[in-house]
């Protein structure tokens, strides 16, 4: 059984309370308390968003963990990007029975016992919680964009041509077909078929299958 400790600063010199000095004295401490043996360090100067196994130091650390061993980070951010994170690594860890310890969350394992159970649990909910606050950035980036005229990817609807790229992308109507969709809608409105409306637009030498006008009948008149 070996115990290894790990830290981690995003910038030469950090001085917030998790500078790499002041990370090894809590670790050793730790260490000594629960009469873990000496300790070895691995660390990292990098962005908490690289993922462990992505950094110099963490990969080697995870080349060295062997079943029994302990490992022990002054902070959950020290160690993982964020919760959905945390809550596959240290899932790993506890498959390969490591014991993960961190500080800020207690002076046991958070890989074993009853701490491991309400540890994964609030994981969990943390890891949802995320998800669902980058969905609904991702949506209202995306409401935004549209709103302003903005392209947020895929193919070009019928009616506009994409105008730059990527975040730039904007629509502009299209002549030729832009003053279809008026004439699409009302048609559909009146009864005709998705099919029957694409059949009239070969007629007017515009090609659209069904499945196009289906799209431009549920977007709906241009703004």
């Amino acid at each position: 059984m070996a115990t290894y400790g790990y830290r981690r600063v995003s910038t030469d010199g950090q001085e917030d309370g998790t500078s790499l000095d002041q990370q090894i004295t809590k670790v050793t401490g730790l260490a000594m308390m629960q009469e873990l043996g000496p300790v070895t360090f691995f660390e990292d100067v990098c962005s908490g968003s690289v993922p462990l196994g992505d950094r110099e130091g963490g990969k080697a650390l995870l080349a060295v963990l062997k079943p029994g061993d302990n490992v022990i980070v002054t902070k959950l951010d020290r160690v993982f990007r964020n919760a959905t994170d945390a809550l596959s690594q240290a899932d790993w860890f506890k498959a390969h029975g490591i014991n993960l310890y961190l500080i800020d969350m207690g002076t046991e394992p958070v890989t074993n016992n009853g701490m491991s159970r309400m540890f994964f649990g609030m994981l969990a909910l943390m890891a949802e919680f995320e998800r669902e606050r980058i969905r609904e950035r991702t949506s209202d980036g995306k409401a935004a964009k549209k709103a302003k005229g903005g392209h947020i990817g895929g193919t070009r609807p019928f009616g506009y041509d994409v105008i730059g790229t990527g975040k730039e992308a904007v629509l502009k109507p299209r002549p030729g077909e832009y003053e279809f969709i008026p004439h699409i809608i009302e048609r559909h409105r009146s009864g005709e078929s998705l099919r029957t409306i694409s059949a009239w637009l070969a007629n007017e030498g515009v090609s659209l299958s069904h499945v196009g006008v289906g799209k431009v009948v549920q977007k709906g008149l241009p703004e």
